[in-house]
């Protein structure tokens, strides 16, 4: 009997110090509001479940990249237009399914796993402010465009302003080709060029009346915005999913249906509502994602 105590004091000595000496799993995540929620959720679940988390915020896109194939890092929340776009260079439009499984399988040889994608979509999209959009009736991108048209046949004196940030008006990408694929003409009067987080306000204040937004900005729900559907597909999609490095899954198992847990419940009105509470209501990250595993079940 005292020398089944003794081998058990043992294996549990040699248990106890393999976990303490195994390293944490590094989760790293850009420096904005809906990122910090993402990393907040991903510890406090993951460490729920087991795991051991030690997150990297404000960390900058291709520096995580690079980090994720030098197996710096184990894993991030990425979104397919970045990878799409930035990592592999293809500005080909596709479709949301298309977008996932051409990066998924470019990253593959980097040994780079997506996983369950997110039914969200932060992309570009023109906002109005709502009770003016119903009120012109206007709900798609092409009704915007055949309303300034309007005005500006009509009424050349009344000119509609458009709020743009600085680097969509010049990318070779952004405003040019905006305007082929929407045929849409426009005077230089009727741009007004603003910092990003600026036009928000522009557009609540009736400075502008439509301006280019992030469609998961909490500013959409806080400041009651209306986001124009982008009836021609001219935006690419962004949806957020969890990407991990293969070596790492295999070394956690758990791991992949954890967080593909976590992507199925994040669509753009919950996530939208989540950043609310952050930039509007003035919440952490941490209680916001607290009270929303909680809601969950998932804590």
């Amino acid at each position: 009997m005292r020398l089944l105590s003794g081998l058990t004091a043992l294996c549990a000595a040699a248990l106890f110090s393999s976990q303490t000496l195994a390293a944490p799993l590094i989760l790293a995540t850009k420096s904005f509001t809906e990122q910090h929620i993402l990393s907040a959720m991903t510890v406090q679940y993951l460490q729920k479940k087991g795991f051991e988390v030690q997150p990297k915020t404000n960390i900058a896109t291709v520096i995580s990249r690079n980090a994720m194939i030098n197996k710096q890092i184990d894993m991030t929340w990425e979104y397919t237009g970045t990878s799409l776009i930035i990592f592999n260079h293809i500005n080909k439009r596709m479709s949301p399914q298309e977008s996932y499984e051409t990066v998924k399988r470019l990253d593959a040889k980097h040994g780079l796993v997506w996983l369950k994608p997110a039914d969200m979509n932060n992309t570009y999209a023109f906002a109005m402010q709502r009770k003016r959009a119903e009120a012109e009736n206007i709900n798609t991108m092409s009704e915007l465009v055949a309303k300034i048209e309007h005005i500006r046949k009509t009424d050349p004196d009344n000119n509609w302003l458009l709020g743009l940030d600085l680097e969509f008006s010049g990318r070779s990408d952004g405003m040019k080709p905006l305007q082929a694929a929407y045929n849409m003409p426009l005077d230089r009067p009727q741009i007004r060029q603003m910092d990003p987080g600026l036009v928000y306000n522009a557009v609540r204040d009736g400075f502008v009346e439509a301006g280019l937004i992030y469609t998961t900005d909490g500013r959409v729900k806080g400041f009651d915005l209306k986001v124009l559907e982008d009836d021609k597909g001219f935006f690419p999609s962004y949806a957020v999913t969890p990407v991990v490095r293969k070596d790492t899954l295999e070394a956690n198992p758990g791991l992949e249906e954890a967080l593909n847990t976590l992507s199925s419940q994040l669509n753009n009105d919950v996530i939208t509502e989540l950043n609310k509470r952050v930039d509007i209501d003035h919440q952490s990250p941490q209680q916001v994602s607290r009270e929303f595993l909680q809601s969950k079940k998932l804590l």
